[in-house]
Protein backbone atom coordinates (compact mmCIF):
# COMPACT_ATOMS: atom_id res chain seq x y z
CA UNK A 1 0.00 0.00 0.00
CA UNK A 2 1.15 3.47 -0.58
CA UNK A 3 1.28 5.87 2.07
CA UNK A 4 -0.95 8.58 3.53
CA UNK A 5 -0.27 12.11 3.12
CA UNK A 6 1.74 13.33 5.69
CA UNK A 7 -0.29 16.30 6.80
CA UNK A 8 -3.94 16.10 6.86
CA UNK A 9 -6.13 19.31 6.22
CA UNK A 10 -9.16 17.69 5.02
CA UNK A 11 -11.49 14.31 5.18
CA UNK A 12 -13.89 13.44 3.24
CA UNK A 13 -16.34 10.65 4.90
CA UNK A 14 -18.80 8.20 3.09
CA UNK A 15 -21.84 8.12 4.77
CA UNK A 16 -23.93 4.94 4.31
CA UNK A 17 -21.07 2.06 5.85
CA UNK A 18 -19.15 4.51 7.54
CA UNK A 19 -21.06 6.59 9.87
CA UNK A 20 -24.23 4.75 9.99
CA UNK A 21 -25.35 1.29 8.53
CA UNK A 22 -28.65 2.06 7.66
CA UNK A 23 -30.60 3.59 10.56
CA UNK A 24 -27.81 2.46 12.96
CA UNK A 25 -24.91 4.66 13.88
CA UNK A 26 -21.36 3.00 13.48
CA UNK A 27 -20.21 2.73 16.78
CA UNK A 28 -17.39 5.62 17.41
CA UNK A 29 -18.20 7.72 14.33
CA UNK A 30 -19.28 10.64 16.23
CA UNK A 31 -16.56 10.99 18.11
CA UNK A 32 -14.07 10.30 15.20
CA UNK A 33 -15.87 13.40 13.60
CA UNK A 34 -15.79 15.13 17.00
CA UNK A 35 -12.40 14.96 17.68
CA UNK A 36 -11.93 16.18 13.76
CA UNK A 37 -13.65 19.28 14.26
CA UNK A 38 -11.58 19.38 17.53
CA UNK A 39 -8.28 19.32 15.78
CA UNK A 40 -9.61 22.23 12.86
CA UNK A 41 -9.36 19.53 10.57
CA UNK A 42 -11.67 20.28 7.60
CA UNK A 43 -14.61 17.57 7.30
CA UNK A 44 -17.20 16.90 4.45
CA UNK A 45 -19.38 14.01 3.86
CA UNK A 46 -19.80 12.95 0.75
CA UNK A 47 -22.77 10.86 -0.63
CA UNK A 48 -24.16 9.50 -4.30
CA UNK A 49 -27.61 9.72 -3.02
CA UNK A 50 -29.49 12.31 -4.91
CA UNK A 51 -32.56 12.07 -3.40
CA UNK A 52 -32.10 13.64 0.01
CA UNK A 53 -31.51 17.19 0.94
CA UNK A 54 -28.53 18.36 2.18
CA UNK A 55 -30.27 19.64 5.11
CA UNK A 56 -32.64 16.58 5.39
CA UNK A 57 -28.49 15.04 5.62
CA UNK A 58 -28.01 16.93 8.74
CA UNK A 59 -30.96 16.00 10.27
CA UNK A 60 -30.47 12.53 10.02
CA UNK A 61 -27.03 12.85 11.33
CA UNK A 62 -27.93 14.84 14.10
CA UNK A 63 -30.06 12.38 15.31
CA UNK A 64 -27.07 10.05 15.23
CA UNK A 65 -24.79 12.30 17.44
CA UNK A 66 -22.86 13.70 14.76
CA UNK A 67 -22.57 17.37 14.83
CA UNK A 68 -22.55 18.62 11.41
CA UNK A 69 -23.97 21.69 9.23
CA UNK A 70 -24.86 21.59 5.57
CA UNK A 71 -21.62 23.46 3.90
CA UNK A 72 -20.13 19.66 5.49
CA UNK A 73 -22.62 17.42 3.26
CA UNK A 74 -22.07 17.34 -0.42
CA UNK A 75 -24.38 15.09 -1.92
CA UNK A 76 -24.18 14.45 -5.54
CA UNK A 77 -26.44 16.85 -6.68
CA UNK A 78 -24.81 19.97 -4.53
CA UNK A 79 -21.84 18.39 -6.00
CA UNK A 80 -23.36 18.81 -9.19
CA UNK A 81 -24.52 22.20 -8.76
CA UNK A 82 -21.21 23.39 -7.93
CA UNK A 83 -19.29 21.48 -10.68
CA UNK A 84 -21.98 23.79 -12.91
CA UNK A 85 -21.22 26.83 -11.70
CA UNK A 86 -17.49 26.37 -11.30
CA UNK A 87 -17.23 25.24 -14.80
CA UNK A 88 -20.30 25.57 -16.85
CA UNK A 89 -22.23 28.68 -15.88
CA UNK A 90 -23.82 28.74 -18.85
CA UNK A 91 -26.50 25.92 -17.67
CA UNK A 92 -29.50 27.69 -16.40
CA UNK A 93 -32.00 26.24 -17.63
CA UNK A 94 -32.13 22.34 -16.26
CA UNK A 95 -34.35 19.42 -16.86
CA UNK A 96 -34.52 17.33 -14.23
CA UNK A 97 -35.58 13.59 -13.75
CA UNK A 98 -34.89 12.34 -10.28
CA UNK A 99 -36.85 12.80 -6.64
CA UNK A 100 -38.24 15.98 -5.14
CA UNK A 101 -35.00 16.41 -3.02
CA UNK A 102 -32.64 16.65 -6.14
CA UNK A 103 -35.26 19.37 -7.89
CA UNK A 104 -35.46 20.75 -4.11
CA UNK A 105 -31.59 21.07 -4.09
CA UNK A 106 -31.32 22.77 -7.88
CA UNK A 107 -33.91 25.08 -7.41
CA UNK A 108 -31.80 26.70 -4.50
CA UNK A 109 -29.06 27.14 -6.29
CA UNK A 110 -30.55 29.49 -8.45
CA UNK A 111 -31.76 27.20 -11.75
CA UNK A 112 -34.71 27.19 -13.61
CA UNK A 113 -35.91 23.31 -13.20
CA UNK A 114 -38.67 21.75 -15.13
CA UNK A 115 -39.56 18.25 -13.54
CA UNK A 116 -39.34 15.92 -16.59
CA UNK A 117 -42.90 15.04 -15.42
CA UNK A 118 -43.68 18.45 -16.59
CA UNK A 119 -42.01 18.90 -19.42
CA UNK A 120 -44.31 18.81 -23.01
CA UNK A 121 -44.15 17.48 -26.09
CA UNK A 122 -46.75 18.45 -29.14
CA UNK A 123 -46.60 14.64 -29.64
CA UNK A 124 -44.83 11.19 -28.50
CA UNK A 125 -41.20 12.08 -29.84
CA UNK A 126 -42.03 15.38 -30.80
CA UNK A 127 -40.28 18.51 -29.46
CA UNK A 128 -40.28 20.06 -26.60
CA UNK A 129 -42.41 23.72 -25.87
CA UNK A 130 -38.97 25.49 -24.98
CA UNK A 131 -34.84 24.73 -25.00
CA UNK A 132 -33.05 23.46 -22.02
CA UNK A 133 -29.66 24.35 -21.18
CA UNK A 134 -29.12 20.41 -19.51
CA UNK A 135 -31.14 17.41 -18.58
CA UNK A 136 -29.45 16.17 -15.34
CA UNK A 137 -30.32 12.60 -14.07
CA UNK A 138 -30.63 11.28 -10.40
CA UNK A 139 -32.13 8.42 -8.66
CA UNK A 140 -36.25 8.73 -9.95
CA UNK A 141 -38.57 6.08 -8.06
CA UNK A 142 -41.23 7.45 -10.22
CA UNK A 143 -39.54 7.53 -13.77
CA UNK A 144 -41.59 6.48 -16.82
CA UNK A 145 -41.35 6.11 -20.40
CA UNK A 146 -43.49 10.06 -20.95
CA UNK A 147 -40.15 11.58 -18.49
CA UNK A 148 -37.30 9.63 -20.71
CA UNK A 149 -38.94 10.93 -23.80
CA UNK A 150 -38.79 14.40 -22.59
CA UNK A 151 -35.30 13.83 -21.51
CA UNK A 152 -34.72 12.57 -24.69
CA UNK A 153 -36.27 15.33 -26.70
CA UNK A 154 -34.42 18.32 -24.51
CA UNK A 155 -31.31 15.89 -25.40
CA UNK A 156 -31.63 15.78 -28.95
CA UNK A 157 -32.68 19.72 -28.89
CA UNK A 158 -28.55 20.23 -27.66
CA UNK A 159 -29.34 19.96 -23.82
CA UNK A 160 -26.36 18.17 -21.95
CA UNK A 161 -26.78 14.98 -20.14
CA UNK A 162 -25.46 15.27 -17.06
CA UNK A 163 -25.55 12.49 -14.18
CA UNK A 164 -25.59 12.88 -10.53
CA UNK A 165 -24.25 9.75 -10.15
CA UNK A 166 -24.41 6.46 -11.94
CA UNK A 167 -24.43 4.08 -9.29
CA UNK A 168 -25.77 0.76 -11.17
CA UNK A 169 -27.79 -0.65 -7.77
CA UNK A 170 -29.60 1.39 -4.53
CA UNK A 171 -29.32 -0.51 -1.54
CA UNK A 172 -32.56 -0.73 0.89
CA UNK A 173 -33.01 -2.93 4.20
CA UNK A 174 -35.31 -5.17 1.87
CA UNK A 175 -32.41 -5.66 -0.57
CA UNK A 176 -31.19 -3.84 -3.79
CA UNK A 177 -33.34 -1.79 -6.29
CA UNK A 178 -32.04 -0.16 -9.72
CA UNK A 179 -30.20 3.09 -9.14
CA UNK A 180 -29.83 5.93 -10.94
CA UNK A 181 -27.17 4.40 -13.22
CA UNK A 182 -29.83 2.41 -15.20
CA UNK A 183 -31.76 5.40 -15.80
CA UNK A 184 -28.43 7.20 -17.32
CA UNK A 185 -27.66 4.37 -19.33
CA UNK A 186 -31.65 4.19 -20.68
CA UNK A 187 -31.07 7.86 -21.35
CA UNK A 188 -26.88 7.14 -23.08
CA UNK A 189 -28.36 4.73 -24.96
CA UNK A 190 -31.21 6.16 -26.67
CA UNK A 191 -30.00 9.67 -27.47
CA UNK A 192 -25.93 8.42 -28.40
CA UNK A 193 -24.82 10.97 -25.85
CA UNK A 194 -22.01 10.31 -23.56
CA UNK A 195 -23.56 11.76 -19.86
CA UNK A 196 -21.21 14.00 -17.70
CA UNK A 197 -21.01 12.04 -14.18
CA UNK A 198 -20.61 13.75 -11.03
CA UNK A 199 -20.50 11.15 -8.63
CA UNK A 200 -18.62 8.62 -7.60
CA UNK A 201 -16.27 6.63 -8.21
CA UNK A 202 -15.72 9.94 -10.92
CA UNK A 203 -13.41 12.37 -9.78
CA UNK A 204 -16.05 15.35 -10.18
CA UNK A 205 -17.33 15.21 -6.57
CA UNK A 206 -14.36 15.01 -4.79
CA UNK A 207 -12.75 17.73 -7.12
CA UNK A 208 -15.36 20.30 -6.32
CA UNK A 209 -14.71 19.71 -2.51
CA UNK A 210 -11.20 20.38 -3.34
CA UNK A 211 -12.40 23.66 -5.19
CA UNK A 212 -14.60 24.60 -2.60
CA UNK A 213 -11.90 24.18 0.54
CA UNK A 214 -9.21 25.47 -1.00
CA UNK A 215 -7.50 21.94 0.13
CA UNK A 216 -4.78 20.27 -2.49
CA UNK A 217 -5.46 16.36 -2.71
CA UNK A 218 -2.10 15.53 -1.33
CA UNK A 219 -3.54 17.13 1.87
CA UNK A 220 -6.94 14.97 1.78
CA UNK A 221 -8.18 11.73 2.93
CA UNK A 222 -11.25 10.19 1.61
CA UNK A 223 -12.70 7.44 4.59
CA UNK A 224 -15.14 4.71 2.89
CA UNK A 225 -16.42 1.33 2.91
CA UNK A 226 -16.52 0.76 -0.96
CA UNK A 227 -13.21 0.30 -2.82
CA UNK A 228 -14.74 0.74 -6.20
CA UNK A 229 -16.97 3.86 -5.58
CA UNK A 230 -14.73 5.72 -2.28
CA UNK A 231 -11.06 4.20 -2.66
CA UNK A 232 -10.71 4.42 -6.77
CA UNK A 233 -12.34 8.39 -6.40
CA UNK A 234 -10.21 9.47 -4.11
CA UNK A 235 -7.16 7.86 -6.62
CA UNK A 236 -9.02 9.96 -9.38
CA UNK A 237 -9.16 12.94 -7.30
CA UNK A 238 -5.52 12.67 -6.33
CA UNK A 239 -6.51 12.11 -2.92
CA UNK A 240 -5.14 9.52 0.34
CA UNK A 241 -8.00 6.44 0.53
CA UNK A 242 -8.76 4.71 3.90
CA UNK A 243 -10.64 1.70 3.36
CA UNK A 244 -13.04 0.87 6.77
CA UNK A 245 -14.51 -2.48 7.15
CA UNK A 246 -17.62 -1.63 8.62
CA UNK A 247 -19.26 -1.59 5.19
CA UNK A 248 -19.44 -3.96 2.54
CA UNK A 249 -15.61 -4.42 2.08
CA UNK A 250 -14.03 -7.16 4.75
CA UNK A 251 -10.26 -7.91 5.44
CA UNK A 252 -10.38 -10.24 2.65
CA UNK A 253 -11.46 -8.66 0.44
CA UNK A 254 -9.16 -5.43 1.62
CA UNK A 255 -5.79 -8.29 0.33
CA UNK A 256 -7.29 -8.94 -2.69
CA UNK A 257 -7.34 -5.20 -3.99
CA UNK A 258 -5.02 -3.96 -6.53
CA UNK A 259 -4.76 -0.86 -9.00
CA UNK A 260 -6.90 2.22 -8.14
CA UNK A 261 -9.11 0.23 -5.58
CA UNK A 262 -6.16 -0.56 -3.56
CA UNK A 263 -6.49 1.77 -0.29
CA UNK A 264 -3.44 3.61 1.33
CA UNK A 265 -4.25 2.17 4.36
CA UNK A 266 -6.98 -0.15 5.97
CA UNK A 267 -8.95 0.68 9.65
CA UNK A 268 -10.87 -2.15 11.18
CA UNK A 269 -13.25 0.33 12.38
CA UNK A 270 -13.37 4.53 13.70
CA UNK A 271 -10.98 3.85 16.24
CA UNK A 272 -8.37 2.39 13.85
CA UNK A 273 -8.88 5.33 11.42
CA UNK A 274 -8.32 8.29 14.10
CA UNK A 275 -4.90 5.93 15.00
CA UNK A 276 -3.70 6.47 11.49
CA UNK A 277 -4.65 10.30 11.25
CA UNK A 278 -3.82 11.28 14.67
CA UNK A 279 0.28 11.69 13.67
CA UNK A 280 -1.08 13.81 10.45
CA UNK A 281 -3.53 16.12 11.84
CA UNK A 282 -0.92 17.30 14.68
Amino acid sequence: MADLPLRVRLVIFDLDGVIYRGTEAVPGAAGLVAWLHQQDVLVRFATNNSMVTRAGYVERLGAMGVATDAQEVVTSTSATVDHLARHAPDVRSVLAVGADGMRRELEDAGLDVTPASDARQAEPGGALDRHYDAVIVGLDPAVDYARLSSAMAAVAAGARLIATNADSRYPTPAGFLPGAGSIVAALATATGATPEVIGKPEPAMFRAILESTGVRGDESVVVGDNPDADVAGAHRAGCGAILVLTGVADAAVAASLSGERRPDAVAADPHEVRLLLEPRVS
